[in-house]
This record gives structure tokens, C-alpha cells and sequence, in this order.
């Protein structure tokens, strides 16, 4: 098959055409779905659409399953492409990059984990991401020229008007870092970085149980906190990138001092580094068996009475601010992810202060409403960071490089 950007470039017809065609592709790409589906994600009509469908099956792109004589009914899939995309969440202490070549199924995925993370600086984790990122586009069998996007996942505040680090930028970026533009560059696409919960959030809303619900938050507990907030098939990024940043609503104003600069943040409370000193603190003879949040985790899952309330403790903790979420934003669901999802007692903590905290009628059993942990576990991020750097496709000409 050809490259797919010299299929769009030949195809005729006006500029809303051309763009309408490139959304549904994309949009396939992201997820094969009914039209119906493809309109609700794309906020375009039906017959839109329709005339896309038809115009993308004439140029070899798509085919559809047409079950009602309309062509409506079935499913719309790519034919099989050479093109991969591409998703990449640098982590505090992980990272995670996910390949798949458009045509295939959301989780046919090739997948690389590494547990160094980018806590020692940009710098030096670049040398071991591109590597990564190398060896899994080969794991799907294809080459670096077949990259179509490129979606990277931070656990910082993107700017989402300039694609950049939010000022002033936080450890452990330092200002000059660009890894969009360093890992765009390696593959030669242009690559869309964001908040890795928002991206969290958009993988679940895309590929899990709750693709219909009109809001989604998705809350991510590992080394930091942070939220991301879908609301009707977009993420709600705020002015300079800053929403969703629960990590820092402050607990403790005279408490300990947070990488933001204030005092008694959240994630000082229940972020990884606080939860193992919690747990040295308690365990002093045994510290040394404690220096990582996997450390707790594991020990809690076989049931280690110290490392059980701790968590258990965070997930109340976590509950209180989730409440005020639900007070404010009234969602459909609220899922929760990163590492210390892995951990079913979270959940438990934070079921018992979010019901007793938060307003009845957002949150009781007959409305609907659902706290859960996430379908994805720990790939969500990487996979919105996928989901992302295709969208990022829909208007190439905007988006900035790298």
C-alpha cells in the first residue's frame, strides 16, 4: 500500500472535503467502528460521514460492512497498511512504548517497558527511549519510514497552544527539554505530547467500557497524582494545560514541601516517595526492603499488615478530593490508574470516602455513576499517547513540530 499522506495529496475535492476524509480516517485508524460511531467521535454528520466512507473505500483506504443497505450498519476497517503508529509515556520511574500498525485491533499491540523512567533527567533516558522506540516498531515488522505519528505522554503540564513544557517547568524537565521534538525528529513525523493522565483518560474513553459515557475522569496514582478529564469526546486541558492537577490541591498548608513549590500537596501525601517513607517509618529494621512503591504494592498484595493500611490509607485519602471531582464536574465515571491501581485495597479506601464525601445524587447506585480501576492497567497512557498522536494527524499543517 502507499503511504497514506500521498493518497490523501491525490485524492480531488475542496478543503473541507479533504479534511472531513482525513478525520475519518483517522478516526478508523484509531478504532474500526459503525459510521454512526465514526460521527459521534468526529462531531461530523452522518451523511458526512457516508460521503467520506464511500470516497476513502474508492481510493483502497477503508472498507466497509454495509448490513443495512445503507452501508451504516457494519463496520468500518482499514485494509491492511504498512503505516504504524506510534505512543511513548516517559514516566517518573518507567517508561512504556506501544507500536501497531493502523489496521490492526487497539490491544494488537508491540510493547516495550523499561524501568529506568526519565527521574535522572532528559538527557540521559533519550539514548535508551529511542532505542525502545526503534526495537518495537521492528516488533510489528515494519521500518522507522513507515511511521505515520507520533503521541508522547508526560507526567507534567503541556501547553497545549504551543506543545511544550507549562512554565516554569518542573523536575525533572528542565527548560530546553523538548522530547517531542527530539523523539518527532528521530522518526521524522510530528510528534503531539500531553499530560499522561489526560492521555490516560482518552485511551479509556476510547478503547474501554465507557466509550459512550459523556464524562470521563481518570485518575493516576503512581509517583505523582494527577487527573484527566474527558468531557464530550475532549480533553479539558484548561487555559495553559493545568487541569486536572489534583496532585497539588493542598492537604496540609504548613506541610511538606512539593516539587511545585507549595506546601501539603496531595502528592506529598499519597505519592509514591511519601508512602515508602511511611512504610521505612513503620518498618524501620526492614527499610532497606522498602526503597520503591513496587516494594509496598508488593508486600500489600501478600497481605503485609504495614503496607495493607498505608495504601489503604492513601485511598481514603485520594476519596476525599475525588468527591469534590464528582461535586464539580458530576461525571459518569472516575477511573482509577497508574501503579497503585494494581492494588484492589486503593479502591476500597477510596470508595469509602468518596460516597461519604461526595453529593448523594452524583454518586449513589441509581445514577449511573462508576468508580473502577482502570481496563488498561499500566499501558493506558502509552496507548492515549497513540490515540493522540493520530488525532494530532487531523490538521498536520497546525500542529507544531515536534
Amino acid at each position: 500500500m502507499a503511504d497514506v499522506r500521498e493518497v490523501f495529496d491525490r485524492l480531488p475535492g475542496s478543503a473541507t472535503r479533504s479534511a472531513n476524509r482525513r478525520k475519518v480516517f483517522l478516526a478508523v485508524a484509531i478504532k474500526s467502528d459503525t459510521q454512526v460511531g465514526i460521527a459521534r467521535r468526529t462531531h461530523l454528520s452522518q451523511a458526512t460521514v457516508s460521503a467520506a466512507v464511500k470516497e476513502l473505500e474508492r481510493a483502497g483506504l477503508v472498507r466497509g460492512a454495509k448490513t443495512d443497505g445503507k452501508g451504516r450498519g457494519g463496520k468500518v476497517f482499514l485494509i491492511p497498511t504498512e503505516q504504524v503508529g506510534v505512543g511513548v509515556h516517559l514516566g517518573f520511574n518507567h517508561v512504556t512504548v506501544v507500536a501497531r500498525r493502523l489496521d490492526k485491533v487497539f490491544d494488537d499491540v508491540a510493547v516495550r517497558v523499561n524501568a529506568e523512567g526519565v527521574a535522572r533527567g532528559w538527557n540521559r533516558a533519550l539514548p535508551v527511549v529511542r532505542d525502545m522506540i526503534l526495537d518495537v516498531i521492528e516488533a510489528t515488522g515494519r521500518e522507522r519510514s513507515d511511521v505515520f505519528s507520533l503521541g508522547v505522554a508526560v507526567p507534567r503540564m503541556i501547553d497545549p497552544r504551543t506543545n511544550e513544557f507549562t512554565r516554569p517547568v518542573l523536575h525533572p524537565w528542565r527548560p530546553g527539554d523538548n522530547p517531542a521534538k527530539d523523539l518527532g525528529d528521530l522518526l521524522g513525523v510530528r510528534a503531539v505530547i500531553d499530560n499522561d493522565a489526560n492521555l490516560g483518560a482518552l485511551a479509556e474513553q476510547t478503547y474501554g467500557t465507557r466509550e459512550h459515557a459523556e464524562t470521563v475522569v481518570y485518575v493516576k496514582v503512581s509517583t505523582g497524582v494527577g487527573a484527566g478529564i474527558i468531557v464530550h469526546n475532549s480533553v479539558l486541558r484548561g487555559h495553559r494545560g493545568m487541569a486536572g492537577e489534583i496532585g497539588h490541591l493542598t492537604v496540609d498548608p504548613d506541610g511538606a514541601m512539593c516539587q511545585c513549590g507549595g506546601r501539603g500537596c496531595l502528592e506529598t501525601v499519597i505519592g509514591a516517595e511519601a508512602l515508602v517513607q511511611q512504610v521505612r517509618l513503620a518498618r524501620p529494621r526492614a527499610g532497606a526492603d522498602f526503597e520503591h512503591l513496587e516494594d509496598v504494592i508488593r508486600a500489600a498484595k501478600e497481605h503485609d499488615a504495614v503496607c495493607t493500611r498505608v495504601i489503604k490509607d492513601a485511598g481514603r485519602t485520594l476519596g476525599r478530593f475525588l468527591a469534590q471531582l464528582c461535586n464539580l464536574f458530576n461525571p459518569d465515571v472516575v477511573v482509577v490508574g497508574g501503579q497503585l491501581a494494581e492494588c484492589d485495597v486503593l479502591l476500597d479506601g477510596c470508595k469509602e470516602s468518596l460516597y461519604r464525601f461526595a453529593l448523594p445524587g452524583a454518586v449513589d447506585a441509581g445514577s449511573g455513576f462508576d468508580l473502577t480501576l482502570s481496563e488498561l492497567g499500566t499501558r493506558a497512557e502509552a496507548q492515549g499517547a497513540l490515540v493522540l498522536g493520530l488525532r494530532g494527524q487531523e490538521n498536520p499543517a497546525s500542529t507544531a513540530k515536534g
